[in-house]
């Protein structure tokens, strides 16, 4: 049985994704990437950043699953096993520490989550990268309080009706709770289908 997962949103972003970490990434070293989902956007930035070693995790088996059925279908050598990572608990922190890890890139996590994804995710990354080392955030966020499209305000509340602890986050209190972690906001990228790039970089 193929346990390779798809999400249809894959196919349209990763390559503006791909552009934008292809200038904000080191050219090399070990890219940790929290919550890989389906394993499809861990494989192809892999392929297209040979130079790094891509590490992906996720919570949930199935989607780990997918990660390794889809790095099993894919002559792509230097893509890890994925990690069993849950940023709400702080035991991801050292094991992630082990890995010596340079940068961090996180798509589409922090609006299908609890806030305390968020939160933990920043103080981990805090702890994990040294100085100058990159957090790289994907997804839609509303600005200074109100959507950015209409699309995003009924995906919103899509989120919220499925979980009352979803739902899209306001960019400034983000950029808040990594400048208390000692990120610097480096970048905000205007991306396709209304979302956003955010890069810090830790201090």
């Amino acid at each position: 049985m193929d346990a390779r997962q798809y999400a249809p949103a894959t196919e349209r972003n990763r390559q503006p994704i791909l552009e934008v970490l292809t200038r904000v990434l080191p050219t090399e070293g070990n890219i940790l990437e929290i919550a890989s989902g389906t394993g499809e956007h861990a494989v192809f930035l892999a392929s297209h950043l040979p130079s790094c070693r891509w590490i992906p995790s996720d919570l949930n088996p199935l989607s780990r699953e997918s990660i390794t059925a889809w790095k099993n279908s894919n002559a792509v050598t230097n893509l890890d096993e994925p990690m069993n990572i849950d940023v709400t608990q702080s035991s991801w922190i050292a094991e992630a520490k082990k890995k010596e890890i340079d940068a961090i890139v996180n798509i589409n996590m922090i609006h299908i989550s609890p806030w305390q994804a968020c939160l933990g995710l920043m103080a981990g990354a805090s702890q994990i990268l040294s100085t100058c080392g990159i957090l790289y955030l994907y997804g839609p966020y509303k600005r200074n309080g109100k959507h950015t499209a209409p699309s995003n305000a009924s995906f919103d509340q899509s989120l919220r009706d499925r979980n009352y602890e979803w739902g899209v986050r306001d960019l400034e209190a983000v950029i808040e709770v990594a400048t208390a972690e000692n990120f610097k906001l480096q970048e905000v990228i205007e991306m396709p289908a209304n979302n956003l790039s955010v890069i810090w970089q830790k201090l």
